[in-house]
């Protein structure tokens, strides 16, 4: 930690003598920030006029929040849950209703979701080293490929513009925690390069004076909630010239946490007698990447993604709290080593007059590897295939027209069960391979500053390989054959700007969801099975406000109402989402040099069990200072749940009381 917070200090002298700053702001505005933005990593349905469908947050916003990790960025928008999988540590969303599984995160248009599993930690993710978060919601594009089935999650990284920007921090997070990154980027006009390094650690996080102690939780500082993440992130690109970029790139992530035990007192819980003494010594994912735009002519196009992605984690369960023995039949060391490989080809063009139509092809390859310690190492694989067209055909200057469609085939190439009382490897018999359609067409009025939208999809989600080969520790039976989960979803959406100083979206939306992948009951006596025996469905409404009361005063909320019920039983009930979430803000800017920030977030309570153990509803309230104490230099500090409020996403797993953090940033763009 020392050789990393000393490396950054030693930078900051030198990079802030070589270069002139550009603008008051730390943050940067709007048109520096769009041009930031990688924009060969993004994936969007995008018209002529450059009209975009999705939602974003931008590095100006996630800096101004002090949003560190995605989950909790993206949860700053309409129609986002912040989750959590309490039994693992790990930080997840859900998208109007929709799980990680069926919202599939990628980097740079890159798929880096977990193959076995199909979630991926999102607290492993941090947001120093991104230009923009882009969150489709139900109408995503058709270029993602395969499992959008609820939309799709595109983590988009920084380009430089200048020869020579750099932005970084250092910070302490209450007394047991550190920040410090730093992005250094040179453009030379044909060739750019952007690197960046980040490292995020806390010894463990401070509950809430108003918890109250439990079994395994004595209150005070969480017991096993330590973590530690650094990231590497280097990109070169080459410009030949316009409209041609090709960009090679690499990133590494290396990880490692605790996991708290459960601190409930739902006495249908097992952990409540029964807890798990877990630890992740590491969370460690490489991904290598080529990048290409070739405009063939003025009217053709082709894009290119190839990648590798490798993901190993382990977890070691102990004997007690001590986390030091692995004697007792429940302790073990689990170890996973996956890797992902595959290719997109896209082809555009405009030849048809008013139509831009993309083709693309994607390929990909998912290998599961997994043994616990003196055991063999199980294999299992899928192979994926997907062929989409979309369009956007523009009627006239007001009516846009976005139809696409898409085919997928996935097949299963291994798939090893292992017998541990015999010790042996064997395969499991082979399942046919399973296709899905997928189609949506959207509608898009505008007029002056006004937009209306009226979009309709049926989109589909693979079941993944834990769905199908888990033996969940001894209480399942495997179903390799599980079809894939399809869900038709519809939409209408209106946008307008009220003068310069208010804009306001709204939209409502209605998804009925098939062949859910669901745990049946006893299947044999005492195991379940995963069968398509699901169905649910979700209705909302979001809105969202931006008003530019003066000139230095903005504020900003949005609402999010969802109801999602188990059709098929629904005497079981549907976990993780809150009916309601408000979240809002408004900053103050008084001076160039000053301004502060004071934020809210309200969610209505939520079931944790599908047997109705719920948690309470919580509102929570952060305030953010930011002061500039140098030209090349601010200097930011504020309160997290200023109001100590005691709260939780799972039942049983309390979240972090009141909390506070200090920070100099230093930079030379805006």
């Amino acid at each position: 930690m020392k050789l990393h917070l000393t490396l950054v200090a030693f930078l900051i002298p030198i990079l802030t003598l070589s270069q002139k700053p550009e603008a008051s702001s730390s943050s940067g505005d709007t048109t520096t920030l769009r041009k930031n933005v990688f924009k060969l990593g993004e994936v969007t349905i995008t018209a002529r006029h450059y009209e975009k469908f999705s939602d974003q947050i931008s590095k100006k916003e996630m800096d101004e929040q002090n949003k560190m990790e995605v989950s909790r960025s993206i949860n700053m928008l309409s129609g986002v849950t912040l989750t959590a999988s309490g039994q693992r540590n790990e930080s997840m969303v859900s998208v109007r209703g929709f799980d990680l599984r069926a919202v599939p995160v990628y980097m740079d248009g890159i798929p880096v979701y977990v193959p076995y599993d199909g979630y991926v930690d999102l607290a492993r993710f941090t947001t120093f080293d991104l230009s923009v978060i882009d969150v489709s919601k139900g109408f995503s594009s058709m270029l993602y490929g395969p499992n959008s089935l609820g939309g799709a999650i595109n983590l988009i990284s920084l380009k430089p513009v200048q020869k020579i920007e750099y932005n970084g921090s250092l910070g302490m997070i209450n007394t047991n925690g550190y920040r410090g990154n730093v992005n250094i980027g040179s453009n030379l006009g044909k060739v750019y390069i952007q690197g960046g390094f980040s490292y995020l650690h806390r010894n463990s996080f401070v509950l809430s004076n108003n918890f109250k102690p439990q079994a395994h939780e004595n209150g005070g500082e969480r017991e096993n909630s330590f973590r530690t993440d650094h990231k590497l992130n280097l990109k070169v690109g080459w410009t030949p010239k316009q409209n041609q970029e090709y960009v090679l790139g690499y990133i590494n992530q290396q990880g490692e946490k605790g996991i708290p035990v459960y601190a409930g007192d739902d006495t249908l819980n097992s952990l409540l007698k029964k807890p798990r003494y877990w630890q992740t010594p590491y969370w460690n994912k490489e991904t290598f990447y080529f990048l290409s735009n070739t405009q063939i002519n003025a009217k053709n196009f082709i894009k290119s993604r190839i990648y590798y992605d490798i993901f190993k984690n382990a977890f070691y369960s102990y004997d007690d709290s001590t986390y030091t023995t692995q004697n007792k039949p429940y302790a073990f060391q689990s170890f996973y080593n996956d890797y992902t490989y595959g290719g997109i080809v896209e082809y555009g063009t405009t030849l048809i007059p008013k139509n831009e139509i993309k083709f693309s092809v994607q390929y990909k390859t998912d290998v599961h590897r997994e043994n616990n310690v003196d055991e063999p190492v199980k294999r299992l694989e899928d192979n994926t295939i997907s062929f989409a067209a979309e369009d956007n055909i523009r009627i006239n200057n007001h009516l846009l027209i976005v139809p696409g469609i898409s085919y997928d085939i996935r097949k299963n190439i291994q798939a090893d069960d292992y017998n541990k009382t015999t010790d042996e490897i064997t395969a499991f018999e082979s399942a046919p391979a399973k296709a899905a359609f997928n189609a949506q067409l959207g509608i898009f009025y505008t007029m002056n500053d006004h937009r209306i939208g009226l979009s309709v999809s049926h989109k589909t989600r693979f079941a993944t390989i834990k769905d199908r080969y888990s033996y969940r520790m001894g209480t399942a039976i495997p179903n390799p054959e599980l079809n894939p989960e399809s869900a038709n979803n519809f939409e209408l959406n209106y946008t307008a700007h009220f003068t310069d100083k208010v804009k306001l979206k709204t939209a409502v939306f209605y998804s009925n969801i098939n062949d859910i992948s669901t745990s049946i009951s006893n299947v044999e006596p005492g195991k379940s099975q995963m069968q398509n025996a699901g169905k649910a469905e979700i209705t909302g409404a979001e809105a969202d406000i931006g008003y530019h009361v003066l000139k230095d005063l903005l504020l900003g909320v949005n609402y999010t109402y969802i109801e999602k019920h188990n059709l098929a039983n629904p005497e079981i009930y549907i976990t993780d989402i809150p009916k309601s979430k408000f979240f809002g803000y408004v900053q103050y800017s008084p001076i160039k040099q000053f301004s502060i920030l004071c934020s809210g977030e309200y969610n209505s309570s939520r079931y944790s069990t599908s047997y109705g153990t719920s948690t309470a509803g919580f509102a929570l309230f952060n305030t953010i200072v930011d002061v500039r104490v140098w030209k090349f230099a601010s200097v930011e500090a504020g309160v997290n749940n200023v109001f100590d409020k005691n709260y939780s996403l799972v039942e049983g797993y309390p979240e972090e009381g009141r909390n506070f953090f200090v920070t100099l940033k230093f930079f030379n763009t805006k």
